[in-house]
C-alpha cells in the first residue's frame, strides 16, 4: 500500500537512473570479462561500479534526487 505524503519516491529520479545504468552496464561488462579471464577488465568494472554509485551521489547532491529541487516527478 502506497502513502503518498510520506512516499520518498523509490528512486525513480534522474540521480537513481543514472547510477543504475551506468551499474548495471559496469557489471555486465565485468561477468563477461571474468568468463574470458580478463582479469583487469574485471576490476575495471568493479571501479566503475562505485563510479556508477558516486555519480548518483552527486546529482542527487546537485538536486537530481527524490527531494531535490530539480526533479519533477511524474504521474503514474
Amino acid at each position: 500500500m502506497s502513502n503518498p505524503i510520506g512516499d520518498p519516491g523509490h528512486g525513480h529520479s534522474p540521480a537513481a537512473w543514472t547510477a543504475v545504468v551506468i551499474m548495471l552496464v559496469a557489471i555486465t561488462i565485468g561477468t563477461v570479462a571474468f568468463f574470458f579471464a580478463v582479469e583487469w577488465l574485471v576490476w575495471a568494472s568493479a571501479v566503475l561500479v562505485v563510479v556508477g554509485a558516486l555519480v548518483g551521489w552527486g546529482m542527487a547532491r546537485a538536486g537530481y534526487g527524490v527531494n531535490g529541487p530539480k526533479y519533477a516527478p511524474k504521474e503514474h
